[in-house]
């Protein structure tokens, strides 16, 4: 049993780590809101599930997806706070993944990174990163992922899982003993409605090694992901079609008519459905690191230096652009590349009752996007890298360079009681950008800031009652790639590029957490004040591939609390609760071509002003069982608002048997198969649909069964 201990399939844990589990989850100690999800959380999740839904349970956060795994990219969404997803930071052991936005520019997806068992520990920070977190869009909040060490002892493990809709998929790890491991995943599922798969190959590696007061650490990523597009749906489109409504194939007879203006099962226009649509990607990353701490430490410093390169491309079959006379339908690709290095070192001084950190951050990326054409004459499989198009719609460059420095004193006092923190970050991105034609914009923006502070403290009113607050002022740069800035024309970049200011926020929270026996929470209330808000607004369907609008909407604010309590009523019982109001509005109207758009009052897009979740789980170290559910309230996904989905709550269960060194695992997705729109904005968003006929949701994955069985080989 010593092995389980260590291993990265263990799933038992001992009585006190699920106490200190509890404990951590409230994030004692921190002068601002930070909360962890642990490694009992992870190995509880559905094996292969995204990290990021694994915080859907803490309080603030809005997470949707259109899968059960939620690594259906284009699907995948998370929001903290009203902050959406290109506003946060993401790390994995403190390299930079950028915004994890569907349309690659700047990073990587976190189940692109690495396999989720290899996660030892999720860091969220709702209201304000680190002033040392290595991202240029942490307008609010940041996720922090950390990797597992190799373990000490010698052993060779292996999880199965089989499920819904053809779901196969397997992963293997083998620790040398010696300070390496090696693993390896294959996962294969179909798509729940229409056709078409989903696989990713994984392959990790990491190694660690300790001399003296110097430990080093290597890293190595490699991942191949292909996945098959749901249809995009609009409320317009559910009604008439159907909540299972999909793209056509393998009928490529259909699609073809329907490109020719011949419809049929109550489809009435091109946007409907389309012949298929798929996502491809291909990423190395790696990273070493060094980590100096003396014994007796009166200085500790880290350095890492990192590597990220990113093959991706798009596919979409088309009926606005036809291959030739005889065949309407052509498949368009947006094709991705980055190469990006860099840098980040950090050092803290302790002096007394001080701890003086300092550290920078360097990045040069390289971000090559293009849009292409490639004939399409028949359903043959496209499910790869296309080449040779016939033609090219508009070539993009960019060169980002990013240099961050940052500066941080924490000091006790009181006899301890009392935490204090201080910090500043001064983040400077520029971006330089040519392209091949005035369709999309070329030039040149700086995001800059001297100073960004950040002030926090904590005080314990008692050993099991703790006060914290913290305030601080943030910035998102100007982003390069296909929804940012340069995604106008270049006549409309030209107009407003002078005028463009990067978004800016304040954030203060203040909160108390506590632990008092069987009981723990935490309660936080904040409130945030947007400046200069950019907005990206879809000028026609997704497929045509229009030049977005990029509006200046002035100020925004948001105000909420958040609440979590968990339970421990019995030895093997716990029940956790957490319950988030936000109320994110606009502040101001802004101008579009020449038109005034009515949103000052108006609820921001993608931001429930509810949430609520709730999990009881039983844990007697052989036999586990949970049930969790979570209700999400109405979302908007128009900036008038007059574009709405309703509330939803989904329940899942899981539960099973631990013997000797092997898990047996049954999890249930949507229990009780609710039909709901889960992600919002899949096509960005609007600023008025009322008609609903705007293709910009996707539909919640229905109930489905997984199985799995791990343990030591």
């Amino acid at each position: 049993m010593k092995f389980l201990a260590c291993s990265v399939l263990c799933a038992a844990c001992s009585a006190s780590a699920q106490e200190t589990a509890v404990v951590r989850i409230f994030g004692q100690g921190q002068t601002r809101q930070v909360q962890n999800i642990t490694r009992e959380d992870l190995l509880g999740a559905l094996p292969g599930a995204s990290p990021l839904r694994t915080l859907e349970k803490l309080p603030g956060v809005s997470f949707q997806s259109a899968d059960a795994f939620s690594s259906y990219e284009w699907s995948t969404r998370i929001g903290i706070r009203g902050f959406s997803q290109g506003q946060l930071g993401f790390t994995l052991d403190g390299v930079p993944l950028g915004n994890m936005s569907y349309g690659n520019n700047n990073g990587l997806h976190i189940s692109r990174a690495i396999t989720p068992e290899n996660l030892r520990q999720v860091e969220l920070a709702q209201g304000m990163a680190a002033p040392g977190t290595a991202s240029s869009g942490s307008l609010g909040g940041a996720i922090q992922f950390f990797s597992n060490d190799p373990a000490p002892l010698a052993a060779a493990s292996a999880l199965q899982t089989v499920g819904s809709h053809h779901t196969v998929r397997t992963m293997l790890r083998m620790d040398s003993g010696k300070g390496f491991y090696l693993s390896a995943l294959r996962q294969h599922a179909e798509k729940w409605k229409g056709i078409g798969p989903q696989d990713l190959k994984q392959f990790n590696a990491k190694a660690m090694h300790s001399a003296g007061p110097f430990t080093g650490r290597a890293f190595y990523n490699y991942a191949e992901r292909k996945e098959t597009d749901y249809q995009d749906l609009s409320r317009d489109m559910r009604d008439r079609l159907g909540w299972l409504w999909d793209n056509y194939a393998p009928d490529w007879k259909r699609s073809v008519l329907a490109a020719r203006g011949i419809f049929s099962g109550g489809v009435n226009n091109l946007d409907d459905g389309y012949y298929a649509a798929r996502g491809l990607r291909k990423d190395h990353l790696a990273y070493v690191s060094l980590h100096y701490a003396p014994v007796q430490a009166h200085t500790v410093a880290n350095a890492t230096a990192y590597y990220h390169r990113n093959e991706g491309q798009g596919h979409w079959y088309t009926p606005y652009t036809p291959t030739d006379a005889a065949n309407p339908i052509s498949i368009r690709t947006t094709e991705y590349g980055i190469n990006r290095h860099g840098v980040l070192a950090a050092a803290t001084r302790y002096a007394g009752a001080h701890a003086i950190s300092a550290g920078f951050w360097f990045e040069h990326n390289i971000h090559d996007l293009a849009r292409r054409y490639y004939a399409a004459t028949g359903p043959q499989d496209t499910n790869h890298f296309l080449h040779h198009p016939f033609l090219t719609g508009f070539v993009q460059r960019f060169h980002v360079q990013t240099a961050q420095f940052h500066l941080q004193d924490s000091v006790r006092a009181m006899d301890g009681k009392l935490a204090l923190t201080a910090g500043v970050r001064h983040p400077r991105v520029t971006i330089d950008a040519t392209s091949s034609d005035r369709s999309r914009a070329g030039g040149r923006l700086e995001a800059r800031k001297p100073s960004l502070p950040q002030l926090g403290a904590s005080y314990d009113l008692d050993r099991e009652t703790e006060l914290f607050a913290s305030l601080s002022r943030n910035m998102r740069a100007f982003e390069a790639g296909v929804y940012g800035q340069f995604s106008q024309s270049q006549e409309a970049f030209d107009l407003g590029a002078a005028r463009l200011r990067p978004e800016t926020s304040i954030t203060a929270d203040a909160g108390i957490r506590l632990q008092r026996g069987p009981l723990a929470g935490s309660l936080a209330l904040y409130a945030n004040s947007f400046r200069d808000r950019i907005l990206s607004v879809a000028t026609c369907a997704g497929v045509v591939g229009c030049p977005n609008t990029v509006v200046n909407v002035g100020r925004a604010a948001a105000r909420g609390a958040e609440l979590a309590v968990s339970w421990k009523p019995l030895q093997y019982w716990t029940w956790f609760n957490s319950l988030t109001f936000n109320d994110a509005r606009y502040q101001s109207n802004y101008i579009d071509l020449g038109q005034t758009v009515p949103v000052d009052g108006k609820r921001v897009v993608d931001s429930p002003r509810t949430m609520w979740q709730t999990e009881a789980a039983y844990d007697d170290k052989h036999w586990f069982g949970r049930i969790s559910g979570k209700y999400t309230g109405a979302r908007f996904y128009t900036y008038t608002n007059d574009g709405r989905v309703p509330g939803y709550a989904v329940w899942n269960l899981a539960g099973g048997y631990r013997w000797r060194d092997w898990t047996l695992q049954i999890q249930v997705q949507n229990l009780f198969d609710k039909r709901y729109f889960g992600t919002i904005g899949s096509n960005q968003f609007a600023a008025s649909d009322p008609s609903g006929s705007f293709p910009t949701l996707l539909t919640g994955a229905p109930r489905e069964l997984f199985i799995t069985l791990g343990g030591r080989l």
